[in-house]
């Protein structure tokens, strides 16, 4: 392979047809010094002003989130990644996420810094006019503001655009009313600024400035939750609320561009925060399985829980390396958009090329989480069924992350339909990669071994990705249109590709790794190859789930044949292999990456 003519960027959804170069990958290696010490600074803060307090968080002790945020504030973490002349740190994309994932392992206090500088004031940072940033932008980077996003409705929550709040022009045109409801908003109890979409007459969907003290805007009670106790979720109502015409955000009609494409960006900081919650979790039992003893030896020396703790470390490593991977793209990305002039929409443009991926991350690192910590409760066995033992809290915060920013069911969808309408539109050949692998099903397989470094695996998820070629290519040939309706099918396709994404992630950054001669690099190993060995099987259930689903006779034969050699990989002792990867991660006490 010829390593110097592949692009260190690659396209949105692109990682299906295009190769890669493991050393044009950015990985969690890389951080350089100023990155570790932000890594040190939100755990300093962390550790004493918001983990001693989890208790007091979640009994919503007055005060106590608000002087938190403006804790964060005053160390710039709120505004990390807002531009200075904003009063932010100009940071970029990459290091943001960073403060999103150190700052994930937060619990409550997570939840309420991501609603404000994420969904709460990315609206008007980037469709604002300037003199509403200019208004409200260095307030929320500083913490003096704190902001909420207004969008889901008790009849709309997939279905944004079938919301029924209202914004209809006043008698003298200068100002709008605002009638309508909102639910599940997080930070509502003390937001003082809050992104609200409503239908102008009725009719053009779009979104608005509210401050808290306008009046016709009131609050319902807070929401008695099953996790994230300590965040602040209320309901809005709407009564004749005046706004100025000023706080019109971004054009009318246009507010499913500013919500669709804020949530993109929402759905990569969901995985990053999930992420730092997984590390504290995992950190967390693995101390509890050193010291907690049945039948006179620590429970960490178990095989059984060896395995669990090798699996929870795999999980959170390829989410990791899926992660990095692709907000090293859409840095890349905003800045090339901002060099050929795209200086306002810089960072939206390159969200929106990596959509699939974000879409994914969601879907990955929510259900990453939602193992670790489960495989956390089991660890702790009784105890973890305690309040006294915070893996409960852990455990039942995460579940929300499932359904936030859009539910995972909602995402698996997306992920295929993006790629179809790319398709469609020529923004990525899927339909001529996929029309290759019919015509190599017919072809005498390729039996030849390469024994250079890795082409084993490479080989690998070369081949899974054929399997969803494949797959997704005859699945549009046989129904067209009504692949709209097969959403079952759709989500078996959307369960490869991620899979398929997290071994190439896994693989190029344990390569890089092995290349730097990496002192983990063997357990990098060790964990890729576990994943690798595991997700054949798993593709291979969903293939073939989604080709009995609308292939048959002979087509369904040579399709499953297909599948099965498409889905091929080498035996491996996974058993040892987490056994390796428990013993450094009890060495370690925590996660070693």
């Amino acid at each position: 392979m010829d390593t110097q003519a592949i692009s260190p960027t690659i396209q949105g959804g692109g990682f299906l047809i295009q190769p890669s170069d493991p050393q044009q990958t950015f990985t969690p290696e890389d951080f350089n010094e100023e990155q570790h010490m932000i890594i040190e600074m939100c755990n300093e803060f962390l550790e004493k002003d918001v983990l001693p307090f989890l208790n007091e968080i979640d009994e919503k002790k007055e005060g106590l989130m608000p002087s938190l945020l403006d804790k964060a504030g005053a160390l710039g973490l709120l505004g990390a990644a807002f531009p200075e002349q904003y009063g932010g740190l100009g940071k970029d994309f990459v290091t943001a996420t960073l403060v999103n994932e150190c700052l994930g392992s937060g619990h409550s206090f997570a939840v309420a810094m991501a609603a404000h500088n994420g969904i709460g004031s990315l609206p008007i940072l980037y469709f604002g006019t300037d003199a509403q940033k200019q208004k409200f932008i260095p307030k929320l980077a500083s913490g003096e503001m704190k902001g909420a996003y207004a969008l889901t409705e008790p009849g709309s929550g997939s279905d944004a655009l079938a919301a029924k709040t209202t914004a209809t022009h006043t008698a003298d045109g200068n100002s709008y009313a605002i009638n309508g409801q909102k639910i599940w908003i997080t930070n509502a109890g003390f937001a003082d600024v809050f992104t609200v979409f409503a239908k102008i007459d009725g009719t053009q969907f779009s979104a608005f400035i509210v401050e808290r003290n306008t009046p016709g805007l009131t609050f319902g009670e807070e929401e008695h939750k099953m996790g994230i106790k300590g965040s602040s979720t209320r309901q809005l109502f709407f009564e004749n609320c005046i706004i100025p015409k000023e706080n019109l955000l971004g054009e009318a009609g246009k507010g499913h561009i500013i919500a669709f494409n804020i949530l993109n960006i929402g759905r990569l900081k969901l995985c990053a925060a999930a992420m730092g919650g997984g590390k504290l979790a995992l950190k967390t039992t693995i101390l509890y399985a050193k010291t907690r003893e049945q039948f006179k030896t620590p429970i960490a020396n178990f095989g059984a829980i060896k395995h669990k703790l090798g699996e929870m470390a795999i999980r959170v490593f390829a989410a990791d390396s899926a992660l990095y991977r692709t907000a090293d793209w859409i840095d890349r990305k905003e800045r090339e958009l901002r060099d050929s002039g795209h200086h306002e929409d810089a960072l939206l443009g390159a969200a929106e090329e990596y959509a699939i991926e974000c879409a994914m991350l969601k879907v990955l690192g929510s259900e990453a989480l939602n193992y670790v910590v489960d495989e956390g409760v089991q660890i702790h066995g009784g105890n973890g069924y305690s309040d006294e033992y915070n893996i409960s809290r852990a455990y039942r915060d995460s579940r929300i992350n499932r359904i936030f920013e859009g539910t995972n069911e909602i995402n698996r969808l997306l992920i295929i339909d993006m790629y179809l309408k790319r398709g469609m539109k020529g923004r990525i050949n899927i339909m001529g990669a996929a029309m290759a692998i019919q015509k190599e099903l017919m072809s005498v397989p390729d039996f030849s071994t390469d024994d250079a470094p890795f082409a084993a695996e490479q080989k690998v998820i070369a081949n899974f990705k054929k399997a969803i070629l494949m797959c997704a290519g005859a699945a549009v040939q046989k129904l067209m249109m009504k692949i709209e309706g097969e959403q079952e099918i759709l989500m078996n396709l959307a369960d490869m590709a991620i899979d398929t994404f997290q071994a190439e992630c896994m693989l190029l950054r344990t390569m890089k790794m092995k290349a730097g001669n990496h002192d983990n690099a063997e357990l990098a190993l060790d964990m890729t190859r576990t994943f690798i060995y595991d997700a054949s099987d798993r593709i291979n259930h969903a293939g073939k789930a989604a080709i009995n689903a609308f292939a048959e006779g002979d087509e369904q034969r040579m399709m499953l044949m297909g599948l099965k050699r498409f889905t091929k990989s080498d035996n491996f002792n996974t058993k040892d292999a987490r056994r390796r990867i428990a013993a450094k991660l009890i060495e370690a006490e925590k996660f070693f990456f």
